[in-house]
């Protein structure tokens, strides 16, 4: 791996010259990790004129040899205790003989820009904006297969659930499930917090778990997802409790799983992010359903669960080959329940067969 982020740098790093900018401080963890491995907490890395340097308050743990940093990089304590590593770089960067350094100003505080500030005061301060953000959109093969198997991971949780009993179960309970679940199958954990709803919670992005218990024609609602390696995926799904789902239930059903395939069968490298959006959209629109649209159809995933690209109707930018996204529609009515259908996926050519659906669960409306 170490020629992967040696790759990874030298791109951010060509970004920041380019700006004007000798050397960066990359602070956001997310950021950290993808340039250099894993890192202890707090750790921030310095694309120093230089020497790249991996500076952290913490000790690295000989006890996790999978979860270090960069071999190639070396690493600088920041001596004593309460140190900021982000405040030592700075310092660092001014021993290499930069005379500007391109930060994160959307991640850094006030108060460790201006530390920052203080201890370099000859440094001119920039920043660095989105750069790492957009190298990290187009995802390589090894990155993709940490996806897949999250997913897959994913797929295993909640077919366990769905061959269990669930009529008196709490929405909270079932979370919690899930959530064992997913670490008992090789998880490092949820990818954010599980999502159950049932009744006139159903289909409500983002609920909360609640006390409610799972009750004969109800809908369910699951939305999950793994974090394996430090990637994030996501499904959803919706399920009626019962033997036979109700005419409503069915017509709403439908309507949304034309939209989320809408909006699945637009994933094609070069279509436009908000065109993608419209798609799925325009279905839920022409049913009826204006008042319920939901803000996104889908974004991006990968070191976390919500990167760019955005699937919205603002949205600006075309999507790329292996650009995973999820493709999320939904449709929420208040007081009882909704429908809402999500998928991971990753935008692939026709040539290569069209999007890659990475989670399989089957989206045929089962009665549990």
């Amino acid at each position: 791996m170490s020629e992967v982020y040696a790759v990874r740098r030298a791109r951010v790093r060509e970004r920041c010259n380019a700006g004007g900018s000798a050397a960066a401080l990359v602070s956001r963890p997310a950021n950290v990790r993808y340039l250099a491995g894993a890192a202890p907490e707090g750790a921030v890395l310095l694309l120093g004129r230089t020497e790249d340097l991996l500076v952290c308050a913490d000790l690295l743990d000989d006890r996790y040899p999978q979860a270090r940093p960069d071999e190639a990089l070396r690493v600088h304590r920041v001596p004593g205790t309460g140190g900021d590593p982000a405040v030592a770089a700075a310092d660092l960067a001014t021993g290499q003989g930069a005379d500007s350094l391109a930060v994160e100003e959307h991640h850094l505080t006030v108060t460790r820009h201006r530390a920052i500030r203080s201890v370099a005061p000859r440094l001119r301060l920039a920043d660095i904006g989105g750069a790492v953000e957009q190298v990290r959109v187009v995802k390589d093969e090894e990155e993709i297969s940490c996806l897949r198997i999250g997913a897959e991971i994913t797929d295993q949780a909640l077919g366990e659930l769905l061959e269990s009993i669930l009529v008196g179960r709490t929405e909270r309970h079932l979370a919690l499930e899930l959530e064992r679940r997913l670490v008992d199958h090789g998880a490092d954990g949820p990818a954010f917090p599980t999502s159950v709803g049932t009744g006139p919670h159903a289909g409500r992005r983002g609920h909360r778990p609640t006390d409610r218990r799972v009750e004969e024609g109800d809908f369910l609602s699951v939305c999950l997802g793994a974090t394996y390696r430090g990637y994030r995926c996501e499904i959803g799904r919706t399920f009626v409790i019962g033997t036979a789902p109700a005419d409503w239930q069915i017509e709403l059903y439908d309507v949304v799983f034309a939209a989320q395939r809408a909006g699945r069968e637009s994933l094609v490298p070069g279509a436009s992010c908000r065109d993608v959006d419209r798609a799925a959209r325009q279905v839920l629109d022409c049913a009826g359903y204006a008042q319920a649209l939901p803000v996104l159809t889908g974004h991006g995933v990968g070191l976390e669960i919500h990167e760019d690209p955005q699937l919205t109707p603002a949205a600006m930018g075309k999507l790329d080959a292996c650009v995973p996204v999820t493709v999320e529609p939904g449709v929420h009515l208040p007081g009882r329940g909704g429908v809402r259908i999500d998928d991971t996926l990753v935008v692939r050519p026709e040539a290569d067969g069209g999007p890659e659906l990475l989670t399989i669960t089957t989206k045929e409306l089962l009665a549990l």
